[in-house]
Order: C-alpha cells, then structure tokens, then sequence
C-alpha cells in the first residue's frame, strides 16, 4: 500500500514578465499570506531567489496561477506561466499544481487600494497578494480533490 506524502506548507507564484509575486500556504489553515515579489533577471525568473524562499518554507508543494481570458481560452502568458510550472518541477522535484488564475491580479489590486494608493512604488504589492490568492483558491478548490 503506498501513501502519499502529506501537504502542509504550499508555495504559491503569480508569475509575470517582469515580477513574480510568491505567496506561503497552510493546508491545515486554508489560508495564504503574501511573501515576496521577485523581479525577472534578464528576462527569466530569479531561480536563486526562488531556491531561497524554497529551502527558507520547505514547502511540500508548489501551486502557478495560469491565466485564461474570460471566455477560459489560453494566450502567451497562460503558455509562458505554463513552462514556468515545469521548470520549477524540474529544478526542484517538488509537486506543482496549476490553477486558472483569471483576475487575480484585479481582485489583488482593489483589494489594495482599499487601503492604499496604488503607484509604481508600491505596484509590486499587487503581485504577491494575487499569488496569496491564487494559493488560496487552489487550497480551498483543489487541495482536497489532489489527497
């Protein structure tokens, strides 16, 4: 009989051109909390960084928001969040699990300027709460459909 390994703690990305925002996860909580917004190196994800933030949570699993149009067809960026996501299994041998991630960032930035004015300093905030999103959906979602 074999088990699968138990998930705890997710790491979540809402990936961009420029910026991936990360976010950590609780499956026992359900809950997500925004870490970090990374900046793309030369037009590639800041794998150190990202290895940082892995061996920093030890996370058990990995959860991309790949983002659809409204009417749920893919375009270059679903393509591109795609590849990301088996990269990142790749490099880390580490579970990862998509989610369509429509919206996340306009939900993540009204969320903001609720509370704040949203400019070009602060437009990274924006990232890494769309990622707290993301891994939020998937651990309400899906997480229960992956055990």
């Amino acid at each position: 009989m074999t088990t699968k390994k138990a998930i705890h703690t997710v790491l979540g990305f809402d990936f961009g051109a420029k910026r991936i925002g990360v976010a950590v996860g609780q499956t026992l909580t359900g809950n997500a909390s925004p870490l970090a917004t990374l900046t793309n190196v030369n037009n590639k994800p800041d794998w150190q960084r990202i290895e940082s933030l892995l061996k920093e949570w030890k996370p058990e699993a990995l959860i991309v928001g790949l983002p659809y149009l409204l009417d749920g067809q893919a375009t270059e960026m679903t393509v591109r969040a795609d590849k990301f996501s088996r990269r990142l299994h790749g490099r880390f041998g580490l579970p990862v699990f998509t989610i369509s991630e429509t919206l996340s960032s306009f939900e993540a930035e009204d969320q903001l300027k609720q509370n704040q004015k949203i400019d070009k300093q602060n437009k990274h905030e924006i990232d890494k709460l769309a990622a707290a999103l993301i891994t939020e959906t998937w651990l309400k979602e899906e997480y229960d459909k992956n055990t």
